[in-house]
């Protein structure tokens, strides 16, 4: 809009006296979301994300030990999937992994809010699709001591979405491992961890 042309409008529409500005104040509205997540001492947690772009097909879970060890999965998928069977594929991957670990007590979280309810037995499954993988969540559910899905937003499940988005970067054809990631936290520059070692001649 040009300048001029706002300025004739309000030119032409004078604010008379019963004019009453607009309240536009909401409470809290610099807090973008707010999610309380209970903690159990003894529970695993579990993300897990799927990814499909032009790549291909993806998947990302991790599962978090209650000391907080992480162990991380990822996966390419060379078969057709939607957007809803590729995150039940995620999950089902993040299960088999809690399995192998022995976990008693799973939370498990995702941002699918289809998934999750279907996990949790609030909504039915009637795509012929999603109905033999809903059955095998149940079966798998079935090996826990206990076990919980929830959902939580997309900027809550960052970290599983990025280890969906790894498979499609790597251009290996067959398998790859990569070490687990160590995350640390430097207080220095790189430069000023720098130790010179002289050369010990003693026995």
């Amino acid at each position: 809009m040009k300048a001029q042309a706002l300025a004739d409008h309000l030119s032409e529409n004078p604010i008379d006296d019963e004019y009453q500005p607009l309240n536009t104040y909401f409470p809290d509205e610099e807090v973008k979301s707010v999610e309380t997540i209970s903690e159990d001492v003894n529970a695993w947690k579990m993300f897990f994300d799927g990814a499909l772009n032009v790549k291909g097909v993806e998947i990302g879970a991790i599962l978090i030990s209650p000391t907080g060890q992480h162990y991380p999965a990822t996966a390419k998928l060379r078969f057709f999937c939607t957007n809803n069977t590729v995150e039940y594929e995620a999950c089902i991957m993040g299960m088999n992994m809690a399995i192998d670990q022995d976990v008693e007590e799973l939370l498990i979280m995702g941002d699918s809010d289809l998934i999750i309810r279907q996990a949790q037995g609030e909504w039915e499954t009637r795509d012929v699709k999603l109905i033999p993988y809903r059955q095998h969540v149940e079966e798998l559910g079935k090996q826990f001591k206990s076990i919980e899905f929830r959902y939580i937003p997309c900027c809550h499940n960052e970290l599983a979405d990025a280890l969906a988005t790894l498979a499609s970067m790597l251009p290996y054809p067959g398998n790859a491992h990569i070490d687990p990631l160590e995350i640390q936290i430097r207080e220095r520059h790189g430069y000023c961890n720098t130790v010179e070692i002289a050369p010990n001649t003693q026995p």
